[in-house]
């Protein structure tokens, strides 16, 4: 299933599916068209949530303030808003990410 990708004002949402306490950071692999990312962090008080953020935004190459966290704060399946970068920049760059 295709990672899903969707337009957004400010520029484009992606689905995530968290996987916290993991034996590492990692961005690799789909899950029912959503981005699976490890991180080592717990998911207590937002540092599973946070931690997220950073990988994606270091696997991407993103600024920071560039990603925000849009829904999913208690959850594994989660909504990122990847502001100034179109769906088809961001599918390109995750597709660049995976080595396609």
């Amino acid at each position: 299933m295709p990672l899903t990708i969707r337009p957004h004002a400010e520029g484009a949402t992606l689905c995530v599916r968290a996987q916290p306490k993991a034996k590492r950071d990692a961005v690799g692999g789909t899950r029912g068209g959503a981005l699976k990312v490890s991180v080592t962090a717990p998911p207590e008080d937002g540092r599973a949530n946070a931690a997220v953020l950073d990988v994606l935004r270091a696997a991407l190459k993103l600024p920071r303030g560039q990603l925000e966290l849009l829904s999913g704060q208690t959850s594994r399946d989660k909504v990122v808003l990847v502001r100034g970068v179109s769906p088809d920049e961001l599918a390109a760059r995750l597709s660049a990410l995976a080595g396609d």
